[in-house]
This record gives C-alpha cells, structure tokens and sequence, in this order.
C-alpha cells in the first residue's frame, strides 16, 4: 500500500525527468505498481482510510510521484456528488491535440509532491484528446474535457518533467484569458 512517506517530494530529481515508455506486455513489478497507485488513489478519496493511513486526498498519481521514471499515470476522477466520472491508469499517454480555449480550477491547483500551497491559476487546455495504453496493453484515444482534462494534463506534464506551479504567471498569478472557463 502507498502512503505519504512513499510518495515523492517536489526537489527530487526524478520529478523533473522526462519519464521513459513502458514495454509490453508490462512485467508484474509495472502492473502492480499501476494497481498500487489506482488503489492510492481510492484509499485517498475514502475519509476513513485516508484519515486512519493519513492520506492527502488525490485524484491523480503519476509514477514518478512514487520514485518510478516511467511513463504511467492513474486517475480517479470524482464529481461534485464524489461519483466517479473518469477511472483510467494510463500508460504512455499523448495528448493529440488540445483547445485553445484555457480551464482552470478556481482554487489553483495542489499536488501530492508539492508539500506547499501555492497560489495562483493554472491554465490548462479545456478539451483534450488523449492517445495511450491500458495496463493490459489496448489501444485507446479518448476526448476529456473541463475537470478530467485538467486532471489528465497534470498527470501527463509529470510524465514530462513538469510540475503545476510552472503553468502559473509568475507576475501575475491570478491574471488569465477573458474567455477561460473557471471551474468551481
């Protein structure tokens, strides 16, 4: 089981490394680690065993996160009701293409690796269309958009060195386009 002591903090190397595709079929030590990060995840959203292991909740989980410089990430997605809308780990993702029209979440964004707040909008493309594989290896491309999109983009920007606070205007923290969509 993934805690907070495994999870890897914002200053190690391996989270701004551009992380390395996976191979399949993926060995066991990958299709574990996807199965431990999805269930992170679930454990995280649920009160009472985020409060017994003491975990910060999280709605996505890269593998660099978790020391591993590979190109997988997990997302669990709820809505306002906490029904999970999007449930995907992801392997070897690309983004095809995205909107012009920006999103973001309108208390800024937060990270599992990121120990501090940093305040500040994050915008990120409303609409995506992502091509990747699943754990067992099926081909997928997928459209998301709003809250799952901005998700998605976080977890693939991890893949590639990344982290939210470098979207962020470093000037102008809260200055964004008149036509970006704030999400509540």
């Amino acid at each position: 089981m993934i805690l907070m002591k495994d999870i890897t903090r914002d200053g190690n190397p391996v989270l701004r490394q551009v992380a390395k595709p996976l191979t399949f079929p993926l060995n066991d030590h990958y299709q574990k680690l996807a199965a431990d990060m999805m269930e992170y995840l679930i454990n995280s959203q649920d009160p009472e065993i985020a409060k017994k292991h003491q975990l910060r909740a999280g709605v996505g989980l890269a593998a660099p996160q978790v020391g591993e410089s590979v190109q997988m990430a997990a997302l669990l997605v709820p809505n306002d009701q906490n029904e999970i809308i999007f449930k995907e780990v992801f392997v070897n993702p690309e983004i095809l293409s995205e909107s012009v029209r920006q999103a973001c979440l309108s208390e800024g964004e937060g990270c599992l690796s990121v120990d501090k707040v940093i305040d500040g909008y994050v915008p990120r493309p409303d609409k995506l269309t992502i091509h990747y594989y699943t754990v067992a290896g099926e081909e997928k491309t997928i459209k998301l958009k709003d809250y799952p999109a901005i998700v998605a983009s976080h977890e693939i920007e991890h893949l590639r060195g990344h982290l939210f606070y470098d979207r962020i205007n470093q000037n102008e923290p809260f200055k964004l386009a008149s036509d970006t969509v704030v999400i509540s």
